[in-house]
């Protein structure tokens, strides 16, 4: 099995894509240690996810605080002994607007939670990565590389764009070590949030929703979305051996949306 033995700590566990991939992780072979804010949420996906609890440890975790992503690092080494990989899914991406309206207050935070959060969460897993080697994958965004589909999300997309650039650093500095540094970039992707933009922008145009769904679906080079379980495979196999000699790399997952 792709991911036999291994650790992997998985951010941002809720009901998309991070129950998702730890979902993944565990249909994989490996054990997945849960992180997000909000302990109900964390609860039920390790239930859904493992029932018997055997391949899964969670703990509520706000990125943000150094001392709260330590303690989730140390939580992986203490009941599985070791941490393989780190997958980043923990974001805020609920913010919308562009630069005239912006407001940079938020724009900090989205940043501290994007890119400082994601940076703090790799470095309380590097004593334990650097053991073996392993792996971190980041989840950006297609518009971190490609100008915006016609949602605006300009601070989104500056702090992913920003955790890009970054890859390529962390690639370079923890490679002597084993440790690969790679980024999967989803369009759009079918999943809840999608889902829920959907539903929204059908009932406010008063349309039916597959009319909705059609709009998206042809831009693509692919007839259909992309799916939270096909970024969920690209990030098993980025956090697997198979993966042992890439890094520093951006891999698009987006039904040909955009191709580079």
């Amino acid at each position: 099995m792709l991911l036999q033995g291994k650790t992997v700590i998985v951010s941002g566990v809720g009901a998309g894509l991070g129950h998702q991939v730890a979902a993944t992780v565990v249909r994989d072979g490996g054990n997945a240690v849960l992180g997000a804010r909000t302990e109900a949420n964390l609860a039920k996906s390790a239930v859904e996810i493992d029932p018997d609890g055997t391949h899964t440890a969670y703990r509520t975790t706000d990125i943000t605080d150094e001392t709260q992503c330590e303690a989730l690092a140390a939580l992986a080494v203490e009941r599985f002994g070791r941490i393989d990989a780190v997958v980043h899914v923990a974001a805020w991406d609920s913010h919308f607007g562009g630069l005239a309206d912006a407001d940079f207050g938020t724009w900090q935070q989205i940043i501290d939670v994007n890119l400082l959060g994601t940076l703090r969460m790799t470095r309380a897993c590097l004593p334990a990565l650097k053991e073996r080697g392993g792996s971190v994958v980041i989840i950006g965004t297609q518009s971190a590389v490609a100008a915006p589909s016609q949602v605006q999300q300009a601070a989104y997309a500056a702090s992913k764009g920003a955790l890009t650039s970054a890859m390529y650093s962390m690639a370079r500095e923890l490679g002597p070590h084993r440790i690969r540094v790679n980024t999967v970039l989803p369009g759009w992707m079918w999943g809840p949030p999608v889902q829920a933009y959907v539903t929204f922008t059908a009932h406010s145009e008063q349309v039916a929703e597959d009319q909705v769904l059609n709009r998206l679906t042809e831009r693509m080079a692919l007839p259909e979305l992309a799916t939270d379980g096909d970024v969920a495979d690209a990030a098993a196999f980025l956090a697997s051996d198979r993966a042992r000699a890439i890094t520093g790399q951006s891999l698009l997952v987006n039904a040909g949306e955009l191709m580079r």
